[in-house]
């Protein structure tokens, strides 16, 4: 057990002098940058350069479970509006559930992608603390699943494709939001989202926690960025309830298989969309770049299906997450 702790804590302490070589390297760029103007200076600018790009690219090849997971919650990764911003054109937001309220946690509306009109649902949160607050922390309540569904309805109503992003620790747990029926405005959407007849495609941009996230994940296609992770509960939730001690969450990640390579590996989801270097908290554009590949050839795919087969084929997928059988004795 000892060995084990001690693996962990040099790996932990490598993890960390690469971060200082790197953040080192970056800062000699800067300075280089500065005083670049003689070739010689522009030479040297590029070599280190280089040695920089390198060095984070295998810093993050390398990433354990809980690196992953908080890098998914860096908070100047994308989040849904900067994916519009980048991705979509004539964006419409549409506000509240026609029966409570508005819920800024999340974001809704219609758009055209690629000249198609789509419709567009995600969770967001915020920045700053005044934007987490009015966001309140990217944690949506009843209204808000009622309200994308309003707008996922309206889309199906129209033929319009939905795409959502999904970034969320999870549904808000507050006693307001249970009074007002939480666990029946998620169980709603799940049945509805199956069945709706036009193409859903699901992005998991950082954190997708719970029924909080699934409430707008059932689609025809699930795709994960390299960085996210997706779960039934936090690391810190998971090692609360197992050990009674959210330290130790490291061990929980681990455990959980909560990252993108395991997802795949188990079927969960469909593809993994690759970062740029650095993470997508460190180049917006060319992380919505990326996505855009392959949301255009998933939309173009599944474009040329008809709504029965669509149906089926997405029942057919939730039915078989899950399911393992044990062949050792036969």
């Amino acid at each position: 057990m000892r060995t084990k702790e001690k693996e962990k804590d040099n790996l932990e302490k490598q993890q960390a002098e690469r971060q200082k070589v790197i953040e080192h390297l970056e800062k000699d760029v800067e300075e280089l940058r500065r005083l670049s103007g003689a070739a010689e200076a522009d030479l040297e600018l590029e070599r280190i350069r280089q040695q920089v790009a390198e060095l984070r690219r295998d810093f993050y090849t390398h990433l354990g479970p809980w690196q992953r997971a908080q890098i998914a919650r860096h908070q100047q990764r994308p989040y849904t509006l900067d994916y519009v911003h980048y991705l979509f054109t004539d964006f419409m937001e549409l506000h509240g559930d026609r029966g409570f309220a508005d819920d800024k946690a999340i974001v809704a509306g219609l758009a055209k992608y690629h000249g198609r009109p789509v419709a567009v649902v995600g969770h967001q949160k915020g920045r700053d603390m005044k934007q987490r607050l009015a966001r309140n922390f990217g944690q949506p309540k009843p209204e808000g699943y009622r309200k994308a569904l309003r707008v996922m309805q309206l889309a199906a109503k129209f033929g319009r494709p939905v795409l959502t992003f999904v970034d969320t620790q999870g549904a808000y747990p507050g006693m307001d939001a249970e009074e007002r029926g939480q666990g029946e405005a998620i169980a709603r959407n799940l049945r509805e989202m199956a069945r709706l007849p036009v193409p859903v495609i699901v992005t998991v941009t950082g954190e997708g926690g719970s029924g909080g996230a699934l409430a707008i994940a059932v689609g025809d296609k699930i795709n994960i960025l390299e960085n996210s992770f997706y779960s039934v509960i936090s690391p810190e939730g998971c090692a609360s309830i197992i050990w009674r001690d959210a330290a130790k969450a490291e061990t929980a990640a681990a455990a959980m298989k909560i990252t993108a390579k395991d997802l795949k590996d188990l079927g969960i989801v469909d593809e993994i969309v690759p970062e740029p270097d650095g993470g997508a908290h460190a180049d917006h554009e060319a992380a919505a770049r990326l996505l855009d590949e392959v949301l255009d050839r998933q939309l173009m795919a599944l474009s040329n299906e008809s709504v029965r087969e669509l149906l089926a084929a997405r029942y057919e997928k939730f039915r078989k997450m899950g399911q393992f059988f044990d062949l050792a004795g036969t």
